[in-house]
Parts: C-alpha cells; sequence; structure tokens
C-alpha cells in the first residue's frame, strides 16, 4: 500500500501522527504490539519464581504493567542487558531462563482499543528487518523461544518441531516466516508501511513536532516521495546497516568483502572450491565462526586472523554453553588448536599447523588460525600481509572476509546522530557508545520526543530488545492519557 498517493504531493500540510517508528524489525514490531491497544497483566494462576519481584507484581495486579513503576518493578533485578527494563520484561516472559529454566510467562495480554495510539512503522522490506538477509543455513544465537515476540508461541507458529537440543534453535529463515506472520496474526498490518527509505528525520523550529522525510519504492523502478510530521519518532533501525572497516591498504580491493552472504554467493557460484587458494576471514565474533563453517563445510581452506588471545575471557565463545552450541566450540576448538607455526622462510606460504591439547579428528584439516595477528595490508595480486609475534607474513589469498562488526547508519539524522551518544565525541556504536536514553522510557536525553530502543541502546538480542517497547510505550500511554489524547478508533486515517 502507498504511504501517499503520488497525486497528493507536494503537499501544504503534511499529515500528522503521533508516532513514527523507523524500522520493521522485531524491535519496531513488538513495539508496535504494545501501541496497539495490547496490554500485559500478572496471570493470577502463574507464580514468579523471584519472590520479591513476584510480591511487587500482586501489589497491582489489577493494573497492567505498562501503567505501574517500572522503576521500582526494576529494582533489585540482575540480568544480561545495561537496561533495567529490558532485564524486567524478560523475566515476566521468560522466568529464570538464564538458569536454564523453561517457566511459562507471568503476564497475561489483553486488548483494549481505547488504549491504541495512531502509529506508523516504517522499513526497507517487509515485516522482519534485518532477518530476511541472514544465511538461511545458519542457526541462530538464541533458542528459537527467546526470539518470539509477546502473544505468540514460537513453536506453536512453525507447527510445534522438536528434535535435539541443539535444534531449538532457529534459522533466520523460521524467524523472519515468524515476525511477518506475526505481525498478520496480530492484525497490526495497516500499522505497516514497506519498502520505505527514510532520509531526513529533523526537529522543527516551530515546535515540537518532527519532520519525516523519504520515499516509498512501489515498483521496482517507482519512487513516490512522502513528508510526515510526528509528535514522537522511535529508532529502532537495528545495528547491521555498515559493517566495522579494518581501515588498512587495499581494502577496496574486489576480492575483499564485509559480508558473510559474499562467501556463500561464491560458494553457490562455485567461484571457490577445494582447489582454491585460501579464504582469508578476519574477526573473532560468530559471524566470523559462521564463515569459518561455511568455507569448512564447503572444503576451502581457511585462514583466520584475529586480534585477540584464545585465552582473552572476553571471545563470545566462552560465554556459550557447549551443549547448546557444538558448532561454535567446534570452531573455537580449532582456534585454539589449529595455529599458525612459522616454518621454514624455504616455505613461507605454507601455514602448518601445531595441534596441541586433544583436538578432535573431526576437525577441519584445511583450518589455520593467526591469533593475536593483525592485517597490514591487501594487495591487488591476491596477497595479503599479517603482522603478529613480531614478524610480517605474506599470505596469496582467494577471497577476504572482514567480520569485525557492524554499525548503525543514521545518516538522516543530525550529524548521523552522534551528538545523542553517551560520549558525543565518537561515532554511535551498539557495544562501546550507544545512545544516551532515559533508562526507564528510552527517551534520548539528549532530544525529548525521540526514542531509541534495540542495538541502538545496546541491547542486541531479541530477549532484551523487547524491554525498549515495553519503556517507550509506558511513557506514551502515560503521557497521552494525561493530555486525554489517547484514541478510540484504533485507526491509522493518515496511511
Amino acid at each position: 500500500m502507498p504511504l501517499l498517493e503520488e497525486t497528493t504531493l507536494p503537499q501544504e500540510h503534511p499529515p500528522t501522527v503521533p508516532v513514527v517508528i523507523i524500522g520493521n524489525g522485531p524491535s519496531g514490531i513488538c513495539l508496535s504490539y504494545l501501541l496497539s491497544g495490547y496490554k500485559p497483566y500478572l496471570d493470577t494462576a502463574t507464580v514468579h519464581p523471584n519472590p520479591i519481584l513476584y510480591r511487587k507484581l500482586q501489589e497491582t495486579k489489577h493494573l497492567p504493567i505498562t501503567e505501574q513503576d517500572l522503576e521500582y518493578l526494576s529494582e533489585g533485578l540482575e540480568g544480561r542487558s545495561r537496561n533495567p527494563v529490558a532485564v524486567l520484561f524478560d523475566t515476566l516472559l521468560h522466568p529464570n531462563a538464564d538458569f536454564g529454566y523453561e517457566f511459562p510467562p507471568v503476564l497475561q495480554w489483553r486488548r483494549d482499543k481505547q488504549q491504541h495510539i495512531p502509529h506508523l512503522v516504517l522499513g526497507r522490506s517487509t515485516p522482519g528487518g534485518a532477518w530476511h538477509a541472514m544465511e538461511g543455513s545458519i542457526l541462530t544465537i538464541s533458542l528459537g523461544i527467546w526470539m518470539e515476540l509477546p502473544g505468540v508461541n514460537y513453536r506453536d507458529l512453525i507447527n510445534g518441531k522438536r528434535r535435539d537440543v541443539t535444534s531449538d534453535r532457529a534459522t533466520p529463515e523460521e524467524i523472519s516466516s515468524y515476525y511477518r506472520n506475526y505481525v498478520k496474526l496480530k492484525g497490526l498490518q495497516k500499522n505497516f508501511v514497506d519498502n520505505t527509505y527514510v532520509t531526513s528525520v529533523q526537529k522543527l523550529c516551530r515546535g515540537a513536532l518532527w519532520e519525516v522525510r523519504g520515499y516509498q519504492q512501489v515498483q521496482s523502478d517507482t519512487h513516490v516521495p512522502f513528508s510526515l510530521f510526528a509528535e514522537n519518532v522511535v529508532l529502532a533501525t537495528g545495528a547491521s546497516d555498515s559493517p566495522v572497516r579494518l581501515g588498512v591498504e587495499g581494502e577496496d580491493l574486489p576480492f575483499v568483502f564485509h559480508s558473510i552472504s559474499d562467501l556463500g554467493l561464491a560458494v553457490s557460484r562455485r567461484k571457490l572450491d577445494m582447489n582454491s587458494d585460501p579464504v582469508l576471514i578476519v574477526g573473532a565474533g560468530l559471524s566470523a565462526a559462521d564463515a569459518v563453517l561455511c568455507a569448512c563445510n564447503s572444503n576451502i581452506k581457511v585462514l583466520h586472523v584475529f586480534r585477540k588471545s584464545t585465552d582473552d575471557p572476553d571471545l563470545i565463545f566462552k560465554q556459550l554453553p557447549k551443549t547448546l552450541y557444538p558448532e561454535y566450540h567446534k570452531v573455537y576448538n580449532m582456534m585454539c588448536s589449529q595455529t599458525y607455526t612459522n616454518v621454514a622462510p624455504s616455505s613461507p606460504q605454507l601455514a602448518t599447523t601445531k595441534m596441541t591439547g586433544n583436538a578432535s579428528v573431526s576437525l577441519f584439516p584445511d583450518y589455520t588460525s593467526f591469533p593475536e595477528h593483525c592485517v597490514v595490508s591487501f594487495q591487488s595480486d591476491m596477497k595479503c600481509l599479517l603482522q603478529g609475534n613480531n614478524s610480517l607474513k605474506a599470505f596469496k589469498i582467494s577471497m577476504v572476509l572482514v567480520l569485525i562488526g557492524t554499525n548503525p547508519n543514521l545518516f538522516f539524522l543530525k550529524g548521523q546522530g552522534q551528538y545523542l551518544s553517551q560520549d558525543p565525541t565518537k561515532p554511535i556504536s551498539c557495544k562501546q557508545n550507544p545512545i544516551d536514553i532515559h533508562p526507564y522510557t528510552f527517551e534520548c536525553t539528549k532530544e525529548p520526543g525521540l526514542f531509541a530502543m534495540g542495538p541502538l541502546v545496546g541491547d542486541n538480542f531479541v530477549r532484551f530488545l523487547k524491554g525498549g517497547a515495553l519503556g517507550i510505550a509506558s511513557c506514551l500511554l502515560k503521557r497521552l492519557k494525561k493530555k486525554g489524547k489517547l484514541i478510540s478508533n484504533g485507526g491509522n486515517d493518515f496511511i
């Protein structure tokens, strides 16, 4: 559905929307659900395993969580998010999940259409965001049930398939299908406008409104511009827009890539095989590990370079249980045991391996790791120069994958939004320098009426980004109720 009919442009008075959400991934979908009148109450038939939290919940069980004091409820809770409301919502939906339990949620959902706040969710593709672009064969890092959104059981939607423990993790294809179906099942379609590209978000000088500009791709080559006024804007764009670069010589050469999908494409087109020169993979995170698995499963030689020591406690592999993530621990085992050993100068190209510890016979023999190494440069003759152990090493390669993280691209904001971050002198980074928000409303400390959630505020897991939706919805509902502005018709007449 077009956002605005082409014949209505240009507009003297663009429509005003109470809330515009930029990004239609799980963050935007969950917030749309909470803004559409769905309200979480304590399910009195359940008991939360945390007795202090359970006592607090019982004190106001007649009120939805969105109308309660989130700071009071969050007090004293601990979890794997720096945002207290994210920890609160997670423990309400998945009590004691980090201890390996699978307790049912302690919430029940009721819909009150008079509590509906009209809003638009603008996304570049269909609902699901970046999940549509991920490799279909790779398992998610989280269990499937941790990827689900409120009110729709993940296992029910995928026909209740339960196999072994590993397969309780879903593929991105299954997750993206779940998110698309979720929007339909919950009747949220009228809030979503697909194939939209936001190009500018700025505060109007004459008041508290935001102007949101962009275009919608209504056909393969037709762009329809739009302009909206918004009382509130929510940044839910995720963090996968801009891959982090090494910043070394030769990084723009045509055989250097920054996405694992490029490796999958080269394999499927048979540009790489067991006789090719090695693929160089740079990085020590899960994307790099996925690339190692993809290459090794296709019998492609791998050189794996990373700056950290294999004993570094911050390596993600040290935080993953072996029973749930055997394939990642296989990669970590190779990173530790199949390390490069400098051999005779007569054979500098040969990457021999030094097998240490109890290396498994099932490990891939054509894999070599380079701990505590960094890339110096890439050369046009398909060679790379590595530095480590006070020495330089040159290798001939067929392809390079630089997988050292991604950063958000907020080009549509003033100064790319850098002024919103915790350290305004540095670019926004989901891990090192997230957007600075009020902890219980997710409103940007430097811009009233502008909110941020998900990876932009440090919540990279779907489990925790749902807390942003709770905090924002609670804040907006309370403000609009105070102003007597809650909408009762449940419609979005401005689409």
